[in-house]
């Protein structure tokens, strides 16, 4: 499937494009410099917010469910639940799927630790499996290496990074076979797919972040999608204090929830970004591979879109054995540089007590020290990627 028929096989209004590929010089930075975000929210969410404004409905209500359909549909899941950021959604998946206190999940290292708290959060203890040096996402060989030595694993959390999918086809296999649920940490992956299909309704549950600097944004917010009722049904009670979902805004609250809603303002910032979704994945992808070909020759590791694959590029990540001093260079250019994630989870001080802290995963801490991202957001101009490829190049010539 193209890029063009999985934007538009829904009916999403892609647009041309032209904002990305039409800035000039006029509109870059004064000084020169080349962010490594640059959140484009656009007059159309404006307008969409002062109108949610004059409407008085401020909290959740009819403009959370259309931002839910519109999402759900967009990822070609059945249902959706809209939560207050990405940390919420899981948690809220994590409950919704069942977890129980003391139940086990395997959940990658090399992540925002968000992924990792949420298991915490829920109850559950995670269990770091090692990541694929090539891809960064969670190796399924080491996940049936834990398997085979364990027996309290409840599910998985494979974490979608960077903008690529994990291995689902893998993991999915392996969760059959072991009687596993699976939630994707999909925060960086709005849009990615695998064969066609989009990630966010590959296994029970899927989490995403519209954090500012994501592929698309309400400011903050997050979103759980599914196929499965029982998990909608629990996901939107748990958001709610526990509410009795047919009910609506009553009191009768049947179980214990938390305040996790998103407003109709975030919602009405995400129905627009979601319409443009499609140009910000393209721009990033042309920003890929325009980076793929210009560094391809230099002594450094450019990311990897695997066979079927579809890459969104949250992060354009390569991988270099002296990254400081390509970092360094790269200020001196005015280009900022970004490390995710310096320090793996199970390194972390908050993951001391954790039984599998001292494991040693040499994948991820490897990964750790080694990657560097360079700006990738939809709003490069063409002069900005020639800056970030001229600094790169400068300090390969030194």
């Amino acid at each position: 499937m193209t890029d063009t028929n999985i934007d538009t096989e829904i009916g999403i209004d892609t647009g041309t494009g032209a904002e990305t590929d039409q800035r000039t010089s006029e509109t870059d930075p004064a000084d020169g410099s080349v962010s490594i975000a640059d959140p484009d929210i656009g007059s159309d969410a404006i307008q969409r917010v002062q109108s949610v404004l004059e409407s008085g409905m401020l909290a959740d209500g009819p403009e959370v469910r259309a931002f839910e359909e519109s999402f759900a549909a967009y990822c070609g899941a059945d249902r959706a639940v809209a939560t207050s950021n990405g940390t919420t959604a899981l948690h809220t998946a994590l409950e919704a799927v069942g977890l129980e206190e003391g139940d086990a999940v395997i959940t990658s290292p090399f992540s925002f630790v968000a992924s990792a708290n949420a298991i915490r959060l829920a109850g559950g203890k995670p269990v770091f499996a090692d990541i694929d040096p090539e891809t960064y996402t969670l190796d399924p060989a080491d996940v049936e290496r834990i398997l085979a030595k364990r027996e309290d694993i409840a599910g998985l959390v494979p974490v979608h990074l960077y903008g690529l999918a994990a291995d689902m086809d893998s993991l999915c296999a392996i969760a059959d076979d072991h009687d596993l649920f699976v939630v994707e940490d999909a925060c960086q992956a709005h849009g990615a797919a695998i064969d066609g299909d989009r990630v966010g309704a590959l296994g029970d549950a899927a989490c995403f972040s519209f954090y500012p600097t994501k592929n698309m944004t309400t400011g903050e917010g997050g979103m759980v999608t599914t196929n499965r009722d029982d998990v909608a049904d629990r996901a939107a009670s748990f958001v709610n204090h526990g509410r009795d979902v047919g009910d609506g805004g009553s009191y009768e609250h049947v179980a214990l929830g938390h305040n996790y809603r998103l407003t109709s303002l975030a919602a009405a910032i995400g129905r627009a970004q979601l319409e443009r979704l499609p140009e910000f994945n393209r721009a990033r992808r042309t920003h890929a591979a325009y980076y793929d070909d210009q560094l391809d020759s230099l002594p450094l590791e450019t990311p990897t879109e695997p066979a079927g694959y579809r890459h969104v590029y949250h992060q354009y990540t390569v991988r270099t054995e002296n990254r400081e001093a390509l970092a360094a260079t790269l200020d001196d250019h005015n280009v900022d540089t970004g490390v995710y994630y310096e320090t793996p989870i199970h390194q972390q001080p908050a993951y001391e007590t954790v039984s599998t802290a001292a494991a040693t995963l040499p994948n991820a801490e490897r990964a750790a020290k080694t990657v560097l991202s360079l700006p990738v957001h939809p709003t490069l101009s063409e002069r900005d990627r020639r800056t970030v490829v001229e600094a790169v190049r400068d300090h390969y010539s030194q």
